[in-house]
């Protein structure tokens, strides 16, 4: 009864005021106190900076794609609803999704350089060699380091710089190559020149870990899809991690119907080809090959998937170190492989290596039982001779020449293979 009193003695106040009041029970406190709905925020994923390796920098790849990732532009395939937490940290990779519009959106592919095992040995490395202590300042421990202190006083990157790394991009560096990397380093403002100068310190540092621990990203930056290079699109970095346009691997295919497997043999053959002769004189060749080194874009076109194990001879300017200085050691030839592994020599390569990796581990996977007996025994057959390196008797492009001659009628014309149809009805080249 009091409670109405209350309210009916308050016959002065503004009508809806009293409204207000009656309907929260006539306490004139209560109603001081009430506050509009608050409207539902959407929920949004956040991001450790742990997960991204971003607490590591300056000791990581790169920050170029990082809005990206906290405007959820980027997005994991596990993130199909609010609740789910990030992938684990431990994979090597993840499937994701890209966009500018936030309509239309493409698969891309979100990798680390290294599992994350590797990077956390190799960070403990680093703070027990150089600071002597079980966890550290990354950054603080390297600018210890003599070749950090010539890479900051630098103004251009010579193999002086690089010698040592165990990148085999920079076994057999020339200053043509090295000019390209700074000249191409996509992680900061394009100043077209060969000197450093627009290179802050920290960038300096960005890049030498990235050689130091993986050439991949460097590689698809300096050799861009879109000039022809057969690579995914580098996309950026956050962190340690790295984002490029998505590829299946080759393994995939493994199973793939006969048309399937003439079809990318013969792109694979193309691609070492590519790789040994080019307009811009670089041969490159790889250090080892597995079901994961090439990818197939959606559309069936083949590429280079992981760059990591390419190495390159500059055939127009040649080596700039003699193997001696190739031995030198540091920490940041360390960092993600046995400090006792030996180099290779760049006088040791030959052109038909990629070609004979490729014989002895992918292509008989690729090819093996698919085709008719007689067509099955002539390239069984011609497997075997490249896998035992042909003698001296024939060179590589004769060998990838006559592989290409067997398969080339054994591929067909139709919408499977999106990357040539409809040209392939019209052009003799397919």
């Amino acid at each position: 009864m009091g409670r109405w009193i209350c309210c009916l003695c308050s016959r002065g106040a503004d009508p809806l005021m009293l409204l207000l009041v009656l309907a929260l029970g006539c306490n004139p406190s209560t109603a001081a106190t009430a506050s509009p709905s608050v409207p539902h925020v959407k929920p949004s994923y956040t991001f450790g900076r742990t997960f991204l390796g971003l607490d590591k920098c300056n000791a990581c790849i790169g920050t170029s794609i990082c809005k990206k990732f906290f405007k959820e532009e980027i997005r994991f395939d596990t993130w199909l609803s609010s609740h789910l937490k990030l992938p684990p940290s431990s994979l090597l990779s993840y499937s994701g999704n890209y966009t500018d519009d936030a309509k239309s959106w493409r698969r891309v592919d979100i990798a680390r350089l290294t599992s994350k095992y590797q990077q956390d040995r190799a960070d403990k490395r680093i703070c027990a060699a150089l600071l002597q202590a079980r966890s550290c300042g990354l950054e603080r421990a390297l600018r210890r380091t003599q070749r950090v202190h010539k890479w900051l006083r630098a103004k251009r990157l010579t193999p002086e710089l690089v010698q040592g790394l165990p990148s085999p991009m920079l076994r057999c560096p020339s200053q043509r190559l090295l000019d390209r990397i700074v000249r191409r380093y996509a992680e900061v403002p394009d100043a077209g020149s060969i000197y450093m100068d627009h290179l802050t310190e920290r960038d300096k540092l960005r890049l030498l870990y990235t050689l130091a621990v993986n050439p991949h990203p460097i590689l698809l930056q300096i050799f861009p899809n879109v000039e022809g290079w057969p690579f995914p699109r580098y996309l950026g970095s956050c962190g340690r991690l790295v984002v490029s346009a998505s590829t299946r691997p080759l393994r995939d295919f493994f199973g793939a119907a006969a048309e399937v497997a003439a079809d990318l043999a013969l792109q694979l053959l193309a691609v070492l080809r590519s790789m040994a002769t080019n307009d811009l004189n670089y041969f490159f060749y790889f250090t080892r090959v597995d079901a994961g080194t090439f990818g197939v874009f959606s559309n069936g076109h083949l590429l280079i998937r992981d760059a990591s194990t390419l190495g390159i001879i500059d055939k127009e300017e040649g080596s700039q170190l003699m193997d001696g200085q190739q031995e030198y050691r540091d920490i940041f030839s360390c960092l993600t492989v046995d400090c006792q592994s030996a180099f290779v020599s760049c006088d040791s390569i030959r052109d038909k290596h990629s070609l004979v990796m490729v014989c002895q581990d992918l292509l008989p996977k690729l090819l093996a039982g698919k085709f008719v007996p007689p067509v099955q025994e002539r390239i069984d057959a011609f497997l075997q001779r490249c896998a035992h390196g042909f003698g001296d008797n024939q060179g590589a492009n004769e060998a990838m020449e006559e592989l290409a001659e067997i398969l080339k009628p054994l591929r067909s014309c139709d919408s499977r293979f999106a990357y040539r149809y409809p040209d392939c009805r019209y052009s003799d080249r397919y």
